[in-house]
C-alpha cells in the first residue's frame, strides 16, 4: 500500500513541476470543508496546510457549522472570490445546490476541485480528487460475504448511512457494500429502495457515534437478529456497536465501514469493527494544493485516472480476518497509514 501511495504521489508530479509564472505568496488557495471537527476534515486541512507551507503559498480554510451546512459553504465560496483566491478545494455538503456558486467561482477565473465528494454533475468541478467510494464498499461487501460464507444467503443487514439528503459518497458506500454483498440493485443513485429480503432497513446517523447508535437502536426494535451492519463511517460504527453491546449481542453482529482513521482502525484490532475501508485525506489535499499552484502558474488543470472521471487517491481494506479473494491489508499497515 505504501508503494502504491507512491506511485500515486509520483504519477501525480507533473503538477508540481511548476514554472514559476506566478510568485507562490500571491497565490491564494482556500479549503472548505463539511465540518470543523471530524477528524477525515482534520486531516485534510493538516495535508492543505503543509503542502501550501512548503509551496509558499496562503492557504484559507473554512467549514460549515454541522454536517449539512450548506449556507455557510456557500458564503465561504463568495469569500474566496472576493479574495482573489486562485483556486477552491471543497467537500460539498450539497452536493448539486452548491454547483450555482462553484460556476460563479469558476467563471471568475478560480479552479474548483471537489474532495472525497464529488458534485453532481461530477463535471460541475474542474476535477475531482477523491476515494473511490464504490469500491470501498464494495470491499467491505465482498469481505463481509466472505466472513459469513454460506451464512451469507440468510444474512440480516442493515445499513447506517448518512443523512436524507444522501449526498453522493453516502450512496457510493451503500451501493457498493450491498453490490459486493451480493444484493442485486434497484436505483444505484438512491439508498433504500432494493427488494431483497435480506435487508432489514437503513437510518441515518449524521455521520456521528450518537447518531450511530441511535440508528442502530431503531433498526434493532425493527428486527433483533440482524447480524451484518454497513456504516457510513467509524464513528457511525462505534455507536452502533455500543447499541449491541447493550443487549449483549456484540459479538454476534459483523460491522463493517469506511475511513481508516486511527481511532476506527484500532477499533478494527479491538474488534469493534471487522474490516474498514482505508482512505487517504491528506493526500487528497496536498495534491489539491499542488495543482491549485500549477493552475495559478500554467492554467493547466488535473487530469482524471485513466478510466475514471475523477483523481483515485486510493483506497484499500484493513482486517486482521483476511478473506481469500478480497485484498487487503493488516491492522499494523493500516496504523501506519491512518489519520486522526
Amino acid at each position: 500500500m505504501k508503494k502504491l501511495l507512491a506511485s500515486t504521489i509520483l504519477g501525480f508530479s507533473a503538477l508540481g513541476a511548476t514554472s514559476g509564472v506566478a510568485a507562490a505568496d500571491d497565490i491564494t488557495a482556500c479549503l472548505i470543508t463539511k465540518t470543523d471537527t471530524n477528524p477525515f476534515f482534520v486531516k485534510m486541512k493538516e495535508g492543505a496546510e503543509a503542502k501550501a507551507a512548503e509551496l509558499g503559498m496562503t492557504l484559507k480554510a473554512f467549514a460549515g457549522k454541522v454536517d449539512g451546512d450548506h449556507e455557510t459553504q456557500v458564503q465561504a465560496i463568495e469569500t474566496c472570490i472576493l479574495d482573489g483566491a486562485k483556486g477552491i478545494l471543497i467537500t460539498a455538503s450539497d452536493t448539486s445546490s452548491i454547483v450555482s456558486a462553484v460556476t460563479q467561482a469558476r467563471d471568475a477565473g478560480l479552479l474548483v476541485i471537489a474532495l472525497d465528494t464529488p458534485l453532481e454533475p461530477i463535471d460541475a468541478a474542474d476535477a475531482t480528487f477523491a476515494t473511490d467510494n464504490y469500491k470501498a464498499g464494495i470491499l467491505i461487501g465482498e469481505w463481509a460475504r466472505a466472513q459469513l460464507g454460506d451464512a451469507a444467503d440468510s444474512a440480516k443487514i442493515a445499513t447506517l448511512d448518512l443523512n436524507v439528503s444522501q449526498p453522493t459518497v453516502d450512496v457510493l458506500r451503500n451501493q457498493g457494500f450491498l453490490d459486493g454483498f451480493g444484493i442485486d440493485l434497484a436505483d444505484p443513485k438512491v439508498i433504500g429502495d432494493e427488494t431483497d429480503a435480506r435487508i432489514v432497513g437503513s437510518d441515518v446517523t449524521d455521520g456521528n457515534e450518537e447518531g450511530g447508535r441511535r440508528a442502530m437502536e431503531n433498526l434493532l426494535a425493527k428486527d433483533p437478529t440482524i447480524n451484518v451492519v454497513h456504516t457510513i463511517n467509524e464513528p457511525a460504527a462505534a455507536g452502533a456497536y455500543e447499541a449491541l453491546k447493550a443487549i449483549g449481542r456484540e459479538k454476534e453482529v459483523l460491522i463493517v465501514s469506511v475511513d481508516g482513521g486511527c481511532p476506527g482502525v484500532q477499533n478494527v484490532a479491538d474488534g469493534v469493527i471487522g474490516a474498514t475501508s482505508q482512505q487517504y485525506p491528506l493526500l487528497m489535499a496536498a495534491l489539491g494544493v499542488e495543482a491549485i499552484k500549477t493552475w495559478a502558474d500554467e492554467g493547466v488543470k488535473p487530469e482524471p485516472t485513466p478510466g475514471k472521471d475523477f483523481f483515485d487517491t486510493g483506497v484499500a481494506l484493513v482486517t486482521d480476518a483476511p478473506a481469500d479473494g478480497v485484498e487487503s491489508i493488516s491492522v499494523s499497515e493500516g496504523k501506519d497509514l491512518c489519520w486522526g
